[in-house]
This record gives structure tokens, sequence and C-alpha cells, in this order.
């Protein structure tokens, strides 16, 4: 049976998620869909990663760029390159693997280390933004030259200083700064998604207009 106050704090964490979603950093999330349109462009590949809710939220990012970028025929926009977009939060074998064998910090970046390249995208999320194995995959990601980009709360972290993208989310909450990361993540996805379409336009558009 429901209390009768039993909506107070429903009420209270949607006044203060609505109050955040005021404040998120919607130019730095431009940014990072610009960063991933050149990648795209390049043909480099993003790797994602995070630990708990963030490792959801990185397969879920994953599953946007890399399938939803895509435009089924038929159609003018048939045939259009996909983004390389993997998450590395979602081998349970190599997880295991590395952390049993060596430490659970090395479960990214002993992932990355075979694949990453040169301006290749590490996108690192963290509530926290202090989680130890996305610290070293980031290090490792600067060090082989690719661009990094971060989702991150709770003032950023040790993570802000590894970032060439920092979309800090302004909150100490941990479910309300994933909350945001959610929406913006969609919010980049859907922006890249444009960009992607836009410039398939541009491409055919001679062709289009030939009779």
């Amino acid at each position: 049976m429901l209390l009768t106050n039993s909506y107070a704090e429903y009420d209270s964490y949607l006044a203060s998620l609505k109050e955040l979603l005021d404040q998120l950093p919607l130019r730095e999330a431009a940014r990072a869909a610009g960063i991933l349109f050149d990648a795209y462009h390049t043909d480099h590949t993003v790797f994602l990663f995070g630990n708990g809710g963030s490792a959801a939220l990185a397969s879920h990012m994953a599953a946007d760029l890399g399938k939803c970028t895509h435009f089924p025929g038929p159609g003018w926009l048939a045939g259009t390159k996909r983004l390389k977009a993997l998450s590395v939060s979602d081998n349970t074998p190599l997880l295991t693997a590395w952390a049993n064998d060596t430490q659970y910090d090395n479960v990214f970046a002993g992932q990355i280390e075979n694949f990453i390249q040169k301006d290749d995208v590490a996108f690192g999320i963290s509530g926290s933004g202090n989680s130890p194995n996305v610290l070293r995959a980031l290090d490792l990601a600067r060090r082989k030259g690719a661009t990094t980009i971060g989702l991150v709360g709770c003032g950023g972290g040790k993570m802000a200083a590894l970032l060439d993208c920092s979309i800090l989310i302004p909150c100490h909450n941990m479910q309300r700064v994933e909350d945001a990361h959610l929406i913006i993540s969609h919010m980049i996805f859907l922006d890249l998604k444009k960009r992607i379409e836009s410039h398939a336009k541009s491409m055919l558009q001679p062709a289009l207009e030939r009779p």
C-alpha cells in the first residue's frame, strides 16, 4: 500500500533533473559530435568504455553510433557507410582475463592497445571521473595519438585532465549524472546522424539534379 507522501521524493528528483537539463553542456556535446564526424569521414574507429551503468551506456551508445547512423535501403541514402564504433565494456572473456591475469585497471587499456591508432577516438564514460580503468585507457589513447572524449560528472575528477573534449554534467548526484549522460548521448548521436545525412546528400546532389 502506498504511503500518502510516497511521491514526494519522486517530485523532488524530477524537479532537480529538470533544473539540471537546463544546464547541460550542449556546446561540448556538439563538439563531440564534430569529432565523431571527423572520425567517420576519415574511416577511424571509436572505442567506448565505462563501468556499471556507464558500461551499459557505452554499449547503448556503440549501438546507436554504429547501427543507427546507417541508412538501410531502398532509397538514395542506401549504401552510406557506417561509423566504426565498438564498446570494449562488452567482452566478458577479455575483461575477466585482463582482470584475473593482471589487474582490473587494465581491462579497457589492455583491449584497445592492440587496435587503437592515431586519430581514432577513445570515448570514456565515468560519473565520478575517477575510475582507474577508464583513466588508464584514456591515457593510453592519448599516447597513441587518439582523440579523447569523456562523459563525466562530479566535477570531472582525474579524467578531466585526459580529455580533449570534456562533456561535464554539473552535478554530484550519480543517478542524475547518469540520466544526463544518456540524454547527451542521444543528442550526440542525432547530431552525428544529421551530419552524415547532410554529407551524403551533398555528395549525391549532382547526380540527383542530373536530368
